[in-house]
């Protein structure tokens, strides 16, 4: 199956009401071009599951300025003063999430486990609701798994096989989120021939990739 597809041909896989994850940190590692594409695609009521809302001009958060979004699950949002507004309005739906919860959240989603246990959050509001276990005499909370219809994730350099390798800073949450999606497309900066990645250097194997967008 051919994974090179136009941006265009990207998009069209992204539909209204969709839960989307997508890679990066502050806006480094995220598939920027995708996500303007989609802003002038216009897709809307997006549940999107990120580490953050980045910044009013960047990444993330370009899509809550274009009020495309209608719920995000991150674990931080006081770089993009627009998220707290529409929170603080009631206009967008804000579930905040410890970075480490979250990341082993979407790790769960994608071994296929039902969730994390974390005593983080036992005896706040964050535990309302939600199941709780004892284990040697401690109470940890049920975090349970994500998983997202589709990943958009950001590639250093990707082969034609979907073979992504993330330089440096870049990694953080793309990984995760690789193996979390029933479909995967990876933004790649620089597309190379199948074979010239040193296999030390692949990151996340072809396997979970779906489709290679060219940035």
């Amino acid at each position: 199956m051919k994974k090179i597809i136009t941006m265009e041909e990207a998009v069209s896989h992204i539909k209204d009401g969709m839960t989307i994850m997508i890679g990066g940190f502050l806006a480094c590692g995220t598939p920027h071009k995708i996500v303007d594409a989609l802003i002038e695609s216009g897709v809307k009521d997006l549940t999107i599951i990120a580490n953050d809302t980045s910044f009013v001009d960047r990444g993330i958060g370009k899509l809550i300025v274009s009020g495309q979004a209608k719920r995000v699950v991150v674990s931080h949002i006081g770089t993009n003063k627009e998220t707290g507004r529409l929170m603080n309005e009631g206009k967008l739906d804000v579930e905040l999430v410890p970075q480490g919860t979250l990341a082993e959240q979407v790790r769960s989603g994608g071994a296929g486990l039902g969730g994390v246990l974390t005593p983080i959050g036992v005896g706040t509001p964050v535990a309302e609701g939600k199941d709780h276990l004892i284990i040697d005499g401690k109470t940890y909370l049920l975090e349970k798994a994500l998983r997202a219809d589709i990943a958009l994730i950001y590639g250093s350099k990707v082969d034609e096989k979907g073979n992504v390798y993330y330089n440096e800073a870049t990694r953080n949450f793309n990984p995760l989120m690789a193996m979390a999606a029933e479909t995967v497309i990876v933004e790649a900066q620089e597309i190379v021939k199948t074979g010239a990645l040193d296999p030390h250097m692949v990151h996340t194997p072809g396997l979970f990739i779906k489709y290679v967008v060219k940035a």
